[in-house]
């Protein structure tokens, strides 16, 4: 049995139908400085030309062929891939599920869910959306697709090839199909799958000798007229046991803007670490030395004064006898994350 302690490594499902700039996305993350992350390729036919295109970027690429992963038998390739990367010997970031164009982000969200693989955890579903040919080969009839429903984060790639004038518009256009069936998903846009790294795994910010900064990498090689989407964080530390009550409440309902949330938090006489994705919370017995409770909130156009307010009050420290059913509450979200 996995040792319930130990952090565990997200995995992400990158989705997008074909040609929509998975790969190029993929491509843009994996050269933030510091970060280490694991790939696995979902190639459709015998050629895997899309992990070609990763490898000597990553530790040790692992691609799968044959079509979805959906498809996989028994889903035996996919938790071999999985178990692999997720040797605490690697000391990864985070692993990222590269899905075919033909996948279904509801059946590659579903294998990882319910994947066999100890010390991981879902980490989200990145839906790409092409913004030129989205409504002609995606999204053509009068109900919205079920791809929708289950994205976390939903990136309208490709607004370049789009008039200025009319990027807004296509992004709003999108947005509005996309909360008929989810309300929660996170939409943003971008030019060359130029997405904040930071919105899908924590990426350091360090600046070694020779390599470029963050902010250089963001801006290195964009045209001038693109920015990237800015990305906001919001830190809190607290300085006791906090009420789980609140605390849940706030997990399970973050602020407005945010798409991630991570921390560690000290409730009664244990410490937990707590991750948010979306609408997805995981709840962990946090290991010895874990540090203070503290909680940092990731998000789009966040009002950083009111995330802080809401943070602040989840780890106000607690004065009085925890309700047992904030506790059953707590149990509950931790049996969810084994």
């Amino acid at each position: 049995m996995a040792d319930r302690r130990a952090p565990t490594l997200p995995v992400i499902a990158l989705t997008g139908y074909l040609g929509a700039g998975k790969t190029t996305l993929l491509n843009h993350v994996l050269r933030a400085p510091g970060a280490r992350i694991g790939v696995i390729i979902n190639d459709f036919g015998e050629l895997n030309v899309d992990a070609g295109l990763v490898t000597g970027q990553v530790d040790e690429p692992v691609s799968i062929a044959g079509g979805c992963i959906c498809h996989l038998p028994d889903e035996g390739g996919l938790d071999e891939a999985l178990e692999k990367l997720a040797d605490p010997k690697l000391a990864l970031d985070a692993i990222i599920i590269e899905a075919s164009g033909v996948a279904e982000p509801a059946d590659v969200s579903r294998v990882i869910r319910f994947s066999g693989v100890e010390r991981i955890r879902h980490g989200g579903v990145v839906d790409v959306i092409d913004a030129v040919e989205h409504f002609d080969t995606v999204d053509t009839g009068s109900a919205p697709p079920q791809r929708y429903g289950v994205a976390s984060l939903v990136v309208v790639n490709k607004l370049d090839r789009i008039a200025e004038d009319a990027r807004e518009d296509a992004l709003r256009r999108v947005e509005a199909r996309v909360r008929e069936l989810n309300p929660h998903a996170h939409v943003v846009g971008a030019v060359a799958g130029r997405v904040d790294p930071r919105l899908l795994y924590d990426v350091s910010d360090g600046e070694e000798s020779g390599q470029m900064s963050f902010r250089e990498l963001l801006l290195d090689g964009r045209d001038e007229h693109h920015d990237h989407v800015h990305v906001d964080s919001v830190t809190v530390v607290g300085d006791g046991a906090v009420d789980p009550g609140p605390l849940i409440d706030l997990l399970e309902q973050p602020p407005r803007g945010v798409y991630r949330m991570k921390g560690t938090v000290a409730i009664g006489s244990r410490h937990y670490l707590v991750n948010v994705v979306g609408t997805s919370v995981h709840v962990t017995t946090a290991p010895t030395g874990a540090g203070a409770t503290h909680l940092v909130a990731i998000g789009t156009h966040l009002d950083t004064e009111e995330v802080r307010a809401q943070l602040e009050e989840a780890l106000r420290t607690c004065s009085h006898k925890v309700a047992a059913a904030d506790m059953r509450r707590l149990q509950r979200l931790r049996q969810l994350s084994i």
